[in-house]
């Protein structure tokens, strides 16, 4: 079995410091990279752009709502084609700055309340996957399992790649638990560890208050701003590779 680990990073700003992106990108396998929406700058795009190619990281374009204050937690409400220009301008940033860096962006992973907003409304999907269809670089879709974004991918023949969670906990419709509810992180590296081992082994993933559901996966996702993120990727890469599993981007 071979499975992915990604991560999301260069979520710092300015002077403001967010995760251990040097340390994380020693253990995943591909790294999602904010583009100056919810995060990010030219300079610490280009510093986390570098590191991941030097380290042979496969790269992605990690875009958000334009609101660094609610770290891009907070939907805005906008028309869905103004959603497919703020994505373009975001990844189309990270793929200039990925020019000087000698780096290659290889596929899109929307960001926080994008994202979510995105697994339920198709027509924000269809927008969202529209602006990236239209970019050079023929990008790859990383969307959660299950989604509006994923089947709107698919249905625009553009690559797209199913993704779970380590760190956070998921509804019995496959939805993540939002944040503001109980049980919506994962903080203890071995129990996110066991949690993705029964998935891999039964194919169906554990929720709050219901039964395991199934999922699809190509790719296990640990927040790179979470207390301990690169404690919990390092565990969960030690307890996959131990049990046989082998850790390869999707792409």
């Amino acid at each position: 079995m071979k499975i992915d680990l990604n991560s999301d990073l260069g979520e710092s700003f300015g002077p403001w410091s967010m995760g251990d992106d040097a340390a994380m990108l020693d253990v995943v396998t591909s790294a999602n990279i904010a583009c100056g929406g919810h995060a990010s700058d030219p300079e610490t795009m280009f510093t986390t752009l570098r590191t991941a190619a030097a380290k042979g990281v496969v790269i992605g374009a990690h875009p958000g709502y334009a609101d660094r204050e609610g770290f891009g937690r907070r939907v805005i409400p906008m028309a869905p084609a103004e959603l497919g220009r703020m994505v373009a301008a975001q990844v189309g940033a990270l793929v200039g700055v990925a020019a000087l860096a000698g780096a290659r962006v290889r596929y899109v992973k929307p960001h926080g309340a994008l994202s979510n907003h995105a697994a339920d409304d198709r027509a924000a999907a269809d927008a969202i996957v529209a602006a990236v269809k239209a970019l050079p670089g023929d990008l790859a879709f990383l969307a959660i399992s299950g989604t509006e974004l994923e089947l709107a991918a698919r249905a625009a023949g553009i690559p797209v790649f199913a993704e779970i969670f380590a760190d956070r906990g998921y509804l019995p419709n496959g939805r993540l638990v939002p944040r503001s509810q109980p049980g919506a992180m994962i903080h203890d590296p071995a129990e996110a560890a066991e949690r993705l081992l029964r998935f891999l082994d039964t194919g169906r993933m554990a929720v709050v208050g219901g039964d395991p559901i199934p999922l699809d996966a190509a790719s296990i996702c640990v927040h790179g701003d979470s207390p301990g993120a690169v404690a919990m990727a390092r565990e969960v890469r030690a307890r996959l590779s131990a049990a046989g599993v082998s850790l390869a981007s999707f792409l």
